[in-house]
């Protein structure tokens, strides 16, 4: 298992716009942000935090991502926050690609290192700390919860991709796989962040076109993936956002597995208002 991390930096001033960040588009249907546009010039900072810096990639915006954020944050050795989440309603899952860092929820303490993953609901008291002598990077994907009458709130959760058996998908003979950190079953949540995994070739056979809003980072390899009526290719560090309804497909380049984190809103009413 391999996960991109994003490294900063600027391109030379020799280097051509319509390289890497040439890629980089912004439609009705879908957007698409190249990896190297996560340089030194489009870094964010929050209050209460000590020693990060971080990349948005989504946030609640007309003609935009309508239900979830999504950052990559970088926090330097000793860095951290011990009030991280200024939104009382918002649910974060916490997905780790580098480094080591410390994580605090409800009273328990968690050693997150690559791999890790970390659901915190909207109630949960968390903090968060890089102990360790290097940087660490994780990704942080926030929603506002939809409560349901009746329905118990999820728990915190915290757990590895190492420890989550992928599901093939039918009739694929493992060429397309998910890693799902939570049951489907399990209707307390309302968003799933899964890997979806292809081994060289593998396919998503038709335009899928469905409810669900989709925000996609390519953590490994290459690919070419339909976007509405485009097809495109993607890379590791690539980020892309899908409206509800746009048609997805893809075709896995290889030569080595593609993989992508991906987040959709699920389990609820569509608002009517």
């Amino acid at each position: 298992m391999t996960y991109h991390v994003p490294r900063g930096g600027l391109p030379p001033q020799t280097a051509l716009t319509t390289g890497g960040d040439g890629r980089a588009r912004f439609t009705e249907a879908y957007a698409v942000i190249p990896a190297r546009t996560q340089s030194d010039i489009t870094a964010s900072y929050l209050p209460d935090w000590d020693g990060m810096r971080m990349w948005v990639l989504a946030r609640p915006l007309s003609g935009f991502a309508e239900t979830f954020s999504w950052y990559v944050a970088e926090v330097a050795p000793g860095g951290g926050s011990e009030d991280p989440e200024a939104d009382p309603e918002a649910e974060a899952v916490l997905f780790v690609v580098d480094g080591h860092l410390s994580l605090r929820a409800d009273g328990s303490t968690y050693e997150l290192e690559p791999g890790s993953y970390a659901y915190l609901p909207q109630v949960a008291d968390w903090s968060l700390r890089n102990a360790s002598e290097a940087t660490a990077t994780f990704h942080w994907i926030r929603k506002a919860y939809h409560r349901v009458e009746g329905l118990p709130e999820p728990d915190v959760l915290v757990t590895h991709e190492r420890d989550v058996e992928p599901v093939e998908m039918p009739g694929t003979d493992g060429v397309w796989s998910t890693t799902r950190f939570v049951p489907t079953d399990d209707l307390s949540h309302d968003m799933h962040v899964n890997i979806v995994s292809f081994a060289p070739g593998g396919t998503i056979p038709f335009p899928e076109t469905h409810v669900m809003e989709h925000g996609l980072y390519v953590l490994e390899g290459k690919a070419v993936y339909l976007l509405n009526t485009d097809w495109v290719e993607v890379e590791a560090g690539d980020f892309m956002w899908l409206r509800a309804f746009c048609p997805q497909a893809c075709y896995a380049g290889g030569p080595g597995p593609f993989r992508y984190l991906l987040y959709k809103d699920v389990n609820r009413h569509a608002p009517l208002t």
